[in-house]
This record gives C-alpha cells, structure tokens and sequence, in this order.
C-alpha cells in the first residue's frame, strides 16, 4: 500500500483535526532499515527532531539502535522512552546543558573546539562520578553543498555548522572518538557518495584516528526509487576502508509516508476562486509547508485545473498564508467533507504550535491488522494555557 497517496483506515472514523499513523507503514520502513543494518553493519539511529511519537518507540527499539537528539529535552525523552544508545549535538551548548545531557547522553557531539575545550573535562570528570562511559565527537563542515534549499543546507555559505577543514586542529583530538557531518535533505545514495569522496579528500589524516563516523540524516533510504544497493556499497567500503564504525540517522526514512493529517471542511466561499476553509491550520499544524515551502498531497485530489472542480484551501486562523495550496477535485467539496493529508508524520508533531490558540491535532495510530483506530493523545485548552504565562 503507498501511504504517499492512499490511506487504509476509515476517516470519518477519526475526530478532527488529527494526525493518524498507520502502524503497518511505519513496520515496512523499519524493515527496509533493518535489512541496510544487516547487510552493511552500521548503526541506525531515530532522528527526534523529525519523529518523535514515543509511544511508537517499543516498536521503533525493535530495529534500530537508539536516537539523536538536538537539546536535552530530546535527550532526556530518547533515554526515557526509547531505552538505547543516545547521541546528542548542538550547535552550541551551555554548562547546564552539558550536566544535564552527561545525564542522558551516551555521546555527546561538539560544533566547534572552542565548546570542545569548554567542556571535555566536565562531560569525563561527571561520567566517571556516574561510572559510566560518554563518548565525545566533533561535528565537521564537508563543505559540499548537496541540498537545493539554503535554509536546509548545513553546508551554505555562513553556516554555523560544522568545523571547516581550515579551521581543523588536529593537535586537540584529546579523548575524541567520532566524527560527525551533516549535509543532507531528503536525497538519494549518489548525493552521500559525493559528499563521502569529499571528506575523504579533506579529512583523511583524521579518519583513521576515530573509532566512528557518523553520516548524519538526510538520506531517503525508503523512498521508492531510492539507490539501496549504493547505500550498502558505501557504508561497507567505508567502513573497511577507514577501520570505523559507521552511523546513520535518519528521521524522515522512519516514519516516511506513513502518517496523515485528517481534517474537517468547516466552509466553502467563493472569492477569486472557491475557498476551502479547514479545521486544520497550516502554521500549526503542518508549518513546513510554509517554511520549506511545498504543497502537501490530500488523497483524491489533482493538480489545480487537473479535476473538474479546483479550490483553494486554507485554515481557520488569522494569518493569510494560512494556504494549503490549490487542488482539484470531482467534485465541489461540501461542509463537512474530511481532507487526508499525505506524508504528515514528519516534522509535524515535533513542529506543531497553538498560535491563534488552535486546537492542537490530536495523536491517532492505526493498526491494520486489527483494523482499529486508537487515540493515543488528546489536546486541549490547557495544554495551550500551560505554554503561557
């Protein structure tokens, strides 16, 4: 079944609004992983900043090896809930972020040596007092731009992120055991290829000094189409080749078309064109569309002029971007007639918002074997009033 385009459970089954997530789709792209980790060795980790649904997380434990985290809330969730290895980087951190992360972190990620020299011998000095072992990497720059979108690319010019080769000491690796880059959105194997040829160049008087590197996100490993058999040549040669561990940590490969957005229309008007007006609101609860942009797919739907009837459809809140963008359909859509958005389990939940005081979607799993809908998480006034002051 494609999630990216069908849907399987009964909508009118599922309160509005509300994100559901079919359990079937998600265990294919867990399996999809599995089997790179069984072919090639490497270590996969959930990326949290992407698909952070924990209630899902016995189940994503299953396969994969633990998570990345951006802050010590994600850390402290991935300890918590997820209950394997926990790597965490930030792009800076402060002293009670790192007292805070020895708490939850098995590794831990610098963006510079400055942060590195800050902190090394409190993250060894609080790891020995807890009798345990936390491991420090540092986060490199390839300075190889794969991504077509600035604001996605970690390797534009002016990036915070990442240390440059120019700006590499490679005297003060003191207590260092990984690498780390990051340069990927949403790309194929061929796009990991060049950017491993790249650090290979610049950084090959560093590899055989780690015990790991780790590939970052980015990759689209449950794509259809995705380069699979590439993706296991070059985590293998690698790993030969440099004598490492390698990691991967994808957030949108796990969870990939395998989530909704279920929504209610609340009013059609006509202006310039017919208006569709929705009980979801596109900065709360799909905010990437605005940022990244892109036009989310709504099952049944066409390209605008592609069906007999085109609309335009947008949220309830006060903002005029609040646009979804321009479909087609049959037929004119009614007062009550419910809207799937496809592709809706990353970077949603982790994004969602109560501007204006929206509703917050409620959190749904679907099993198809039992053909059940279950409600995991409801939201309401005070979880908007709890945010506030």
């Amino acid at each position: 079944m494609d999630g990216r385009t069908e849907f399987r459970f009964n909508p009118a089954e599922v309160e509005t609004p509300s994100y559901v997530i079919d359990e079937g789709l998600l265990k294919k792209n867990l399996e999809v992983l599995a089997s790179i980790k069984e072919q090639t060795g490497c270590r996969i980790l959930l990326a949290l900043k992407c698909f952070a649904m924990f209630s899902t997380f016995p189940m994503l434990a299953e396969k994969l090896d633990g998570v990345c985290a951006s802050s010590p809330h994600e850390a402290r969730l991935g300890r918590e809930e997820f209950g394997r290895e926990v790597h965490t980087f930030a792009a800076g951190y402060s002293e009670k972020d790192i007292r805070e992360l020895c708490e939850t972190s098995d590794h831990i990620v610098f963006n510079s040596f400055a942060q590195l020299d800050k902190f090394r011998t409190l993250v060894k000095s609080l790891a020995a007092g807890q009798k345990r072992e936390i491991e420090i990497a540092v986060r490199i720059n390839p300075e190889h731009s794969e991504g077509a979108t600035p604001i996605y690319d970690p390797c534009s010019p002016g990036s915070r992120l990442g240390i440059r080769r120019a700006h590499f000491d490679p005297d003060n690796l003191e207590g260092v055991t990984g690498l780390h880059w990051h340069n990927l959105c949403e790309q194929d194997a061929d796009c990991l290829e060049r950017t491993i040829e790249t650090v290979e160049a610049n950084f090959a008087d560093i590899l055989p000094r780690m015990c790991y590197v780790n590939f970052g996100g980015g990759h689209h490993i449950t794509k259809p189409g995705y380069d699979l058999n590439l993706l296991v040549k070059l985590v293998t040669t690698f790993k030969k080749k440099w004598n490492v561990e390698v990691y991967l940590e994808p957030g949108e490969a796990v969870a990939l078309n395998s989530g909704y957005l279920v929504s209610t229309v609340l009013d059609v008007v006509q202006a310039d064109m017919p208006i569709v007006i929705m009980d979801s609101a596109v900065p709360c609860h799909m905010p990437d569309v605005i940022e990244m942009p892109y036009r989310p797919h709504i099952a049944g739907s066409g390209e605008a002029g592609e069906k007999a009837w085109t609309c335009r459809i947008g949220g309830p809140s006060c903002l005029a971007g609040d646009i979804a963008g321009e479909y087609s359909f049959d037929a004119p859509l009614q007062t009550g007639d419910t809207l799937v958005f496809t592709d809706m389990a990353i970077y949603s939940m982790v994004k969602t918002n109560t501007f204006n005081g929206i509703q917050l979607p409620s959190i749904t799993l679907y099993k198809p074997k039992s053909d059940e809908i279950h409600t995991i998480r409801r939201f309401g006034y005070e979880d908007f009033k709890n945010r506030l002051s």
